[in-house]
């Protein structure tokens, strides 16, 4: 790690220089890596670009003089970027004049100097990598130097960055800002087309997004700090019985008198909670972080056997659940020491327990209510959370999810800006769900949005309802769970709907079409999975177009990706047969490094082992990205089958079932595609459905639409219903002993 040093003289006038340092230095922490790969002589600095004040970061971290290439058209909007130029001696460009600027870049490459070219053209307005220019290409290989990747991390979201979709008018931060520099090595320009200086660049993204010092942090003390600093903000509308506010400080006060009551009556370290979405929830888990404990939110969905597996390996004593909960889900192997949330926080005096801790939230500092609760500063790498897979293609792993990977996850989506504190978001989904435990519950806590909670995903009336009545502005779920929004929800009633992220399987292009042309709301396909805690990619609104603006449009959603992927992460493809890394623009297995990737399954090794290669995480989809970072998925490696040497896919075999028959999936599923075991070609094509649909019916409408021989189901199956998890994704499992039981039979 190198210390930062003093702009170079020859760059600028002394007097600007001093000036300029100063003022860097009272706002940002600099730090950097990798400055030694810098090569002695010429080359193009290709960096991201964030703010207006890069090129001001980028020096304080060189050891060597910089100068930058900038938009000519930054001229006309005031004497200040006039000055600037004049002072740094940028290298301005424009469309009008590419060939000149080219010239002007190449005649100072070869006489020995570093020139930044920020090879997005223009500063990112969603806080992603946007699509990457051509021009340094050009003038590296004219030159004759090489190319030097570099990334900055930890100005989006300062006044000079497009963060909330303005720069300058929003709240300038207290505290210095961490900023980190990782230089990457000299690359021949031969060997950096688009597609691999993007590859670059998010690989030292990752790493300087991992020197955040906030990621060290312990999860619980930043959430304690977050709620203390706003006690008198209206935090969760709890929807479960009635409608219920609860304020940040009522929430933290009564999590801290819990946490003391179960640091004193649980030795265990891992505790159970079987709760809904809600303030009951958020109580318990935050409860359980600060005594010292691990939360444990247990799927009360999974059925007995594999609940039971659960407690087991979690080594669990102790569940935390409500009469309420206890009652409906019946065949729940309930252990010994059940308790109830409600009757514990009587047993230790209630309210009466509770109050101080409400009047410390009003009036002491953030900091010394965490403190008083005894929160280490530092949790990092130490477990945070423990969660179970869906399932959904074999038995449930326990997902051990560290500080790190959830404050990571938190950070990655407040950079974002896609749920800013003004926002109001419906939380349905479980927080057994790494969505739900994340997005939903920690996230709001730490950041400041407010939420509401319905009980479950499949409540679609109580859903509408709650936006309608709570105005909120944010809501998400899977495909099957927003489907039966297009018949039951009027406009008028989610009218204050801004963003819907839909994920947890491929977002089919019908329901697409039917939310635009009913709501005129663009739905937002993302993607994660528990391992990644759980967001990985997504596709947001594009950016507002500042006033002024000149150049190329940004695109921050492309229709049929799941978006670009999170700040601070990183990805290859590989064969799925040999591994070997593959084009990112040719399909094959999606693989994974960034803060938020778990580092592994408890009391898994062999598990663990197979779910990552080389140290990249195995997210067993199949994907590809395009030239401009946009990922999609095909889907789940599992869900093809390899018959004849060819790759069949299940799901694109159930969408054409459906457009061929004209299936309506309001309701949920009526198709779903297994493939089973067969001695004679390796694999057979079974059709599960809960239509009257003969095969030889199935057969002759599917050749007529022209769908290869293979791909034909060989065995129609007719079932009461699809399985499906209590997340929404189809219960692979099930689907695939019902089409194994169908072919034996």
């Amino acid at each position: 790690m190198s210390a930062p040093p003093r702009f170079n003289r020859s760059t600028l006038p002394w007097l600007a220089e001093v000036f300029a340092a100063a003022v860097a230095r009272c706002l940002y922490r600099v730090k950097s890596a990798g400055a030694e790969n810098l090569p002695t002589g010429g080359a193009v600095i290709a960096t991201n670009h964030l703010s207006y004040v890069d090129p001001v970061v980028l020096q304080l971290a060189c050891p060597r003089p910089l100068r930058f290439v900038g938009f000519d058209g930054l001229k006309d909007r005031g004497w200040f970027f006039r000055l600037v130029f004049k002072l740094s001696g940028a290298i301005s460009i424009s469309s009008k004049d590419a060939l000149s600027a080219t010239r002007t870049v190449v005649d100072h490459l070869r006489r020995g100097e570093l020139v930044v070219i920020f090879v997005e053209g223009s500063i990112s307005r969603t806080g992603q990598l946007m699509k990457l220019q051509r021009g340094y290409e050009v003038m590296a290989r004219k030159a004759g130097v090489p190319v030097v990747p570099v990334v900055h991390d930890g100005l989006w979201g300062s006044v000079f960055s497009f963060s909330g979709n303005r720069y300058l008018f929003k709240s300038p931060r207290l505290m210095r800002t961490h900023v980190h520099v990782e230089w990457g090595q000299p690359q021949p320009v031969d060997a950096v087309p688009v597609a691999r200086l993007r590859q670059h660049l998010l690989d030292l993204g990752r790493t300087a997004f991992d020197q955040r010092p906030q990621l060290k942090r312990h999860l619980g003390r930043e959430v304690v700090r977050g709620l203390a600093r706003r006690p008198w903000r209206l935090e969760i509308v709890d929807r479960s019985l009635g409608r219920r506010e609860v304020k940040a400080g009522a929430l933290l006060a009564a999590a801290a008198a819990l946490s003391r009551h179960i640091r004193r009556t649980i030795p265990e370290k891992r505790i159970g909670i079987v709760l809904p979405p809600g303030a009951g929830g958020s109580i318990a888990n935050l409860a359980v972080l600060c005594a010292g404990k691990i939360p444990v939110n247990l799927n009360f969905t999974a059925g007995p056997a594999a609940i039971s597996s659960s407690l087991k390996l979690g080594e669990i004593e102790t569940v935390i659940t409500a009469h309420a909960v206890r009652a409906k889900v019946k065949d729940f192997p309930w252990p010994k020491k059940t308790l109830d949330l409600a009757d514990e926080i009587k047993s230790f005096g209630g309210k009466k327990a509770i109050l101080p801790w409400l009047l410390a939230a009003w009036i002491l500092p953030n900091q010394w209510i965490a403190n008083l609760l005894k929160l280490p500063k530092r949790g990092d790498r130490e477990e945070a959370g423990l969660l179970f897979t869906s399932g959904s293609s074999g038995e449930p792993k326990g997902v051990v999810l560290t500080h790190r990977n959830i404050l990571s996850n938190c950070w990655q989506i407040s950079s974002l800006c896609v749920l800013p504190d003004t926002a109001t978001m419906i939380a349905c989904l479980p927080i057994f769900h790494s969505f739900g435990f994340t997005v939903t519950m920690w996230y709001p806590m730490m950041r400041g949005c407010k939420v509401v909670s319905v009980p479950s995903p499949l409540d679609t009336r109580g859903i509408i309802d709650a936006i309608k009545e709570e105005q909120a502005t944010v809501q998400h779920g899977a495909p099957t769970f927003l489907r039966p929004f297009v018949k039951r929800a009027e406009p008028a009633e989610i009218a204050s709907l801004n963003l819907v992220v839909t994920g947890a399987e491929k977002m089919p292009l019908d329901l697409y079409e039917a939310f635009l042309e009913k709501y005129q709301i663009e739905l937002m396909q993302g993607y994660g999975l528990t391992e990644t805690t759980p967001a990985a990619n997504i596709n947001q609104p594009d950016p507002a177009v500042p006033v002024g603006w000149v150049g190329e449009p940004q695109e921050a959603r492309r229709l049929g990706s799941v978006g670009r992927m999170m700040p601070g992460m990183t990805a290859r493809i590989l064969h799925p047969d040999t591994m070997e890394e593959l084009p990112d623009t040719q399909q094959g297995v999606v693989v994974y490094r960034g803060g938020n990737v778990f580092e592994g399954y408890l009391k898994n090794p062999e598990k663990t082992k197979e779910a990552f290669h080389e140290g990249w995480f195995v997210t067993g989809d199949l994907g590809r990205f395009d030239e401009d970072g946009f990922l999609y998925i095909e889907g789940r490696l599992s869900r093809f089958s390899k018959i004849g040497g060819e790759m069949v896919p299940h799901g694109t075999i159930e969408q054409r079932i459906i457009e061929t028959f004209a299936l309506d999936q309001t309701d949920g599923y009526v198709v779903a595609v297994m493939g089973v075991a067969d001695p004679g070609k390796g694999e057979a094509i079974v059709l599960l459905t809960t239509l009257d649909i003969t095969a030889r019916d199935l057969r002759d409408r599917l050749l007529a639409e022209g769908i290869p021989n293979l791909w034909v189901p060989r065995v129609v199956k007719k079932v009461d219903a699809i399985p499906v998890l209590g997340t929404g994704k189809l219960d692979l499992k099930a689907c695939h002993d019902a089409a194994e039981a169908a072919v034996a039979a």
